[in-house]
């Protein structure tokens, strides 16, 4: 595959973390080290344990207290500050050394709130989520390293898509909560198609591991700047948290019922 190949394929992932002009803009690194596979697996798996600390805190909080009221500035301040070292990430690429792990610490600590919040309501489903996201996450590394599902033209197009309309239907229901609207109430239902949606929302979130693993994977190819380990382990941490989350609604919508 040539290098401006590459770089077109590199455009084509689902995660809003891998746009065209990662790559592009940092180039490949013609002296020093370089990005590896095993590098950003490192990586990813130093972010992860950041994450399962920040998400301790704030879910033995919880469990402590017994109060969401507790631990939901933590979380609520954990979720919009992550929000922003995403953004920081996404055009600091050079950065991320520093910033993803801030991300990853601050979507710990929304990310056990949450969770204490719903494992309170529903016993054990916490353990469910976890188990059945990183289940998807191996299954489909295993996959992908098979050649069974190849991250083709049409397949790119089609998540792309796919997760454009998700985030815009996710805003919408966001600014109508904003106006005191009740907002699109499939979203959250417990019915038939509120869960349909959200089965679709899943197998999305997952398929777009396959485009972080061909971003990565064409990433190390290249030779691209080693500090891009840790800008591929943010953009992987970015879709397991978003799967994780929509996996713990999924199960709280099927336990409902």
């Amino acid at each position: 595959m040539s290098k401006h190949n590459a770089l077109q394929m590199f455009g084509r992932s689902g995660n809003p973390t891998l746009s065209d002009a990662t790559f592009k803009s940092v180039g490949a690194s013609s002296f020093g080290q370089t990005m590896t596979l095993q590098g950003t697996v490192n990586k990813t798996g130093i972010l992860l344990a950041i994450v399962i600390i920040g998400a301790s805190f704030t879910w033995n909080l919880f469990f402590q207290t017994g109060n969401p009221a507790a631990v939901m500035p933590l979380a609520l301040g954990g979720a919009i500050g992550g929000l922003i070292f995403a953004i920081i990430t996404i055009f600091k690429k050079t950065w991320a050394p520093l910033t993803a792990p801030i991300y990853a610490g601050l979507e710990g600590l929304f990310l056990g709130g949450i969770s204490a919040i719903f494992e309170a309501q529903y016993p054990g489903i916490v353990i469910q989520a976890t188990g059945l996201t990183l289940g998807t996450l191996a299954s489909l590394l295993v996959l992908y390293k098979l050649g069974i599902i190849k991250p083709t033209e049409n397949f790119r197009l089609m998540i792309v898509s796919a997760t454009m309309g998700i985030g815009i239907l996710y805003l919408i229901s966001f600014v109508m909560n904003m106006f005191g609207s009740s907002g699109i109430g499939f979203i959250h239902s417990n019915g038939i198609f509120g869960i349909g949606f959200s089965l679709f929302v899943v197998a999305i979130a997952a398929l777009n591991l396959v485009l972080d693993f061909d971003f990565i994977e064409q990433g190390a190819e290249l030779g691209a700047p080693k500090y891009m380990e840790w800008f591929g382990a943010f953009a992987l941490m970015v879709t397991l948290i978003w799967l994780y989350l929509e996996m713990l609604r999924l199960l709280a919508k099927l336990r409902s019922r």
